[in-house]
């Protein structure tokens, strides 16, 4: 490593923000595993890309780690059975979602036993082809679990067939409140390593960064120990500012590589997969299981017992704070992180892949303030990790000149929050664009289905002229047709005519 290169790796990023972390106490707490509910509610659109379709019928026994919905299309990820027990519903319940919306799901209830079903795990999965490590790896419905949620083995053959070298992993967690991440580095860090070292097989890569914020000296300490006996995988401290755990910011953080706007990071020769979708890879591949259980941060102001749970999927969010028990009836709750999590409605929404968090705010921690002028600071602009202009595109937005705040680079907005939480004059910007790409998406939408309705009519217009065409041709055939016949017919008889004729 250059002497610049050492010097821009240790400078503290411009961008950004240092909000309070609240991660203790609840990031010191020992890891408990939630008593298993009596129901699970399993929604069929946990992940990026088309939603699961169900394979099972009301009534049905299942196992644990069963396969209850299958992967639709190239972009989707099957769900399986959190724990066995009968399917006893398949319809629509409360999204976690701050819209309340209905979504499909698949109700399971426990039977108690917990029984896994059948398993086949690999003893060796680096003598694995690296296409049969993306099989197993989607059979298992992995996915980006820091919240992304893309399907992870078409990011391995994106990887592949972009040659990447270097695989990043994300251990940053830069969101306050949150430390499912730092808990698993700290209590499963082989299993973290093992299952990098399994993605570096499945990608190519040559080598593996993980970034982790410097606020977690146990994790970094664990992580350190785990990867000794590796020589290409290595551990860099990051400095601790939000938002370090985004793609773009830790790639910058780690190579100095920047991602275009318009670029993935395969393109610039890496990959990005969260440290708990390593773990999740190790046990698809070492242990046969798909994925069924993640770990939870349950934390926040009306939290009696704050810490980081070991939650089957399908759980609702009231049985997580029923075992961690609450102080007061919380004022918001949040699934996520503050900074990028989704308020929800209520309590009963279910607990899914890229959950990994639930806040429990209390009135203090919720109090909203009241939105005054914008005064022309500039911090807004000075945090924005992405370099953009965010009061500029507020402007527009508000003078609904949406095409103005795309050409300011709405579009390249990652809704962190930055801008919002330095406003002094409390202005709700993350609010403003993200109803601005909402309608933007909408217009989107508008667009393709009038081209769609555009097309059809064309190809309708296009039938009824070549079929007019063929109508036409057919008749002028058919009249051509019928004068040949009465030109042959006449010269028939005129020829006929000919050999009556008497001879003189």
């Amino acid at each position: 490593m250059g002497f610049i290169e050492r010097i821009f790796r240790s400078a503290a990023p411009a961008w950004g923000v240092h909000p309070d972390d609240r991660k203790r106490p609840a990031a010191d707490v020992p890891l408990r595993s939630l008593p298993l509910p009596e129901r699970l509610f399993m929604p069929l659109q946990q992940h990026v890309g088309g939603a699961a379709r169900p394979v099972v019928l009301v009534g049905q026994r299942v196992w644990k780690g069963q396969m209850l919905a299958e992967a639709q299309g190239n972009i989707s990820a099957p769900v399986h059975a959190p724990t066995s027990g009968h399917i006893v519903a398949i319809g629509e319940i409360t999204a976690p979602h701050p819209s309340g919306l209905a979504q499909l799901a698949i109700t399971l209830a426990s039977d108690g036993a917990d029984e896994w079903g059948e398993r086949h795990p690999v003893a060796d999965p680096f003598s694995l082809a690296p296409d049969e490590i993306a099989r197993i790896t989607a059979a298992a419905g992995v996915v980006g679990l820091g919240g992304a949620t893309f399907p992870a083995a078409v990011k391995f053959n994106l990887g592949r067939r972009l040659k990447v070298g270097t695989l990043i992993v994300n251990g940053g967690e830069c969101e306050p409140y949150l430390s499912a991440d730092d808990c698993i580095m700290r209590q499963r860090a082989a299993e973290v390593v093992d299952g990098l070292r399994i993605v570096m097989h499945a990608i190519g890569a040559r080598e593996a960064l993980v970034g982790i914020e410097q606020n977690k000296p146990e994790a970094i300490a664990a992580m350190h120990i785990a990867a000794a006996p590796f020589g290409n995988v290595h551990i860099r401290p990051v400095p601790t500012r939000y938002p370090m755990g985004s793609d773009k910011q830790l790639i910058q953080a780690l190579t100095g590589k920047e991602v275009p706007a318009d670029a993935r990071a395969a393109e610039v020769g890496v990959l990005v997969h969260n440290v708990s979708t390593c773990a999740a890879v190790h046990r698809a591949l070492r242990l046969g299981e798909p994925l069924v259980e993640r770990i939870v941060t349950v934390n926040g102001g009306a939290v009696s017992a704050p810490g980081n749970i070991f939650a089957p999927l399908g759980a609702r969010v009231a049985d997580l704070l029923a075992f961690t028990g609450l102080k007061v009836e919380p004022s918001r709750l949040i699934l996520g992180g503050p900074m990028m999590g989704m308020l929800l409605p209520h309590a009963r929404v279910p607990i899914v892949k890229g959950a990994s968090g639930v806040l429990a705010f209390d009135a203090d921690e919720a109090a909203v303030h009241e939105a005054g002028p914008c005064i022309r600071c500039g911090l807004c602009t000075q945090s924005c990790p992405m370099g953009l202009l965010p009061l500029e595109m507020a402007r527009h937005i508000r003078a609904e000149d949406l095409d103005g705040a795309t050409g300011f680079g709405l579009s390249d907005c990652i809704a962190c929050g930055c801008c919002a939480y330095v406003c002094p004059s409390h202005i709700p910007l993350v609010q403003y664009f993200s109803h601005a790409k909402g309608e933007l998406s909408a217009r989107e939408r508008a667009r393709l289905r009038n081209e769609a309705a555009r097309r059809l009519v064309e190809q309708r217009s296009a039938r009824l002229q070549r079929e007019a065409r063929e109508k036409a041709a057919n008749a002028a055939r058919r009249k051509a047709e019928r004068d040949a016949a009465k030109a042959r017919a006449a010269a028939a008889v005129e020829a006929a005519a000919k050999v009556s004729e008497p001879i003189p």
